[in-house]
């Protein structure tokens, strides 16, 4: 939870001492660094999990270790539902841990047994634990808006040249741009600047004039429009930066306004007053 749910649950009448020493100590540095530490070593036993030689020789104590850090995580989500109860899932982060965790309890056999293979998404806790990652998902997600008008017109170009690519070169190279759905997923590997110029020379045997699409295709859609994603991401990382500043400046911008008011007024006043003195 943050500072802020924090500080309200402490605002709140008729919460118990016990909710709020449970809430304090649950997200308290010391606990929180332990749960990082905790997230790291489970990426790590998760990663060994992998190595076959490895879980042959270690293989218990690995899944001990795992089973241990799940410990761990369920007693931290049990602790903030006691702390917080209703309000604990108001948080967006509170619910991601809250499924990333349920996940884990789900049995290893039968038809449930594909989802304990999303055991590694514990590691993506690390977002919500983290302060610096959470801002950056946050950015993230403030940007989805602005990005969906990139996201539109990126669609519309590579529809536009999968089309043309097809009545170009589908003939002559079937495997690439033998149908639309094969010519959006070769231009999507051209965007991304992958094997494009062996692509590309190998197109120009028979057609020494395709350099004029694929030129301006890498252009337009990789450096361009690409580009637009990074710039409303970072455009929007440092407006939440600067949030904190303009709240705080802003009882002081409010303070001028009302000032400059004032003078406005006493000034209006004084030059009644002199208008109406007798001469």
């Amino acid at each position: 939870m943050s500072d802020e749910d924090l500080n309200a649950l402490r605002r709140r009448e008729g919460v118990s001492a016990w909710r709020l020493r449970l809430a304090t100590w649950v997200d308290s540095p010391g606990v929180q660094h332990f749960v990082v530490a905790v997230i790291l070593l489970n990426a790590v036993v998760l990663g060994l999990e992998t190595n076959k030689a490895l879980m042959n020789v270690w293989g218990s104590a690995l899944v001990l270790v795992d089973k241990l850090c799940l410990v761990v995580f369920i007693i931290e989500i049990l602790a903030k539902l006691l702390a917080y109860r209703g309000s604990f899932f108001r948080s967006g982060w509170n619910v991601f841990d809250f499924i990333v965790v349920g996940i884990a309890l789900v049995p290893g056999a039968g038809p449930w047994a594909v989802l304990r293979s999303l055991r590694v998404l514990r590691v993506l806790r690390l977002l919500t634990v983290v302060p610096a990652l959470r801002k950056v998902v946050s950015a993230f997600l403030h940007a989805l808006p602005g990005l969906g008008g990139v996201v539109i017109v990126m669609a519309i170009f590579l529809y536009t040249a999968g089309v043309l690519a097809t009545n170009l070169f589908g003939a002559d190279y079937p495997v690439w741009f033998g149908g639309l759905g094969r010519s959006l997923f070769s231009l999507f590997q051209i965007l991304t600047l992958e094997g494009w110029a062996d692509m590309a020379r190998t197109i120009m045997e028979k057609h020494p004039w395709a350099p004029a699409f694929f030129i301006p295709f890498i252009l337009i859609a990789t450096f361009t429009v690409l580009n637009l994603f990074i710039g409303i991401i970072v455009s929007t990382m440092q407006e939440l930066a600067l949030a904190p500043e303009k709240a705080s400046a802003q009882p002081a911008v409010e303070l001028l306004d009302h000032i400059a008011a004032d003078l406005r007024d006493l000034r209006a006043k004084i030059s009644d007053s002199r208008n109406e003195t007798p001469k």
